[in-house]
């Protein structure tokens, strides 16, 4: 799983929990996208989750 390259967001660890109350791991995957983005007037490809694309951290190449 991808790991946003602006704030750190990854993965988070659960559990699955039943009616019965038996509990299974299970995965939350963040929303990382591959973009391209301009770095120092260059464009790049990064891992960058939806939240910092919508809050503007990084610029659309």
């Amino acid at each position: 799983m991808a790991k946003c390259e602006i704030c750190g967001k990854g993965a988070h660890f659960g559990n699955n929990v039943s009616h019965s109350h038996r509990r299974s791991n299970r995965i939350w995957n963040s929303n990382v996208q591959k973009v391209s983005v301009k770095v120092n007037g260059q464009t790049k490809k990064m891992n960058v989750c939806t939240k910092c694309l919508r809050a503007g951290k990084v610029e659309h190449a």
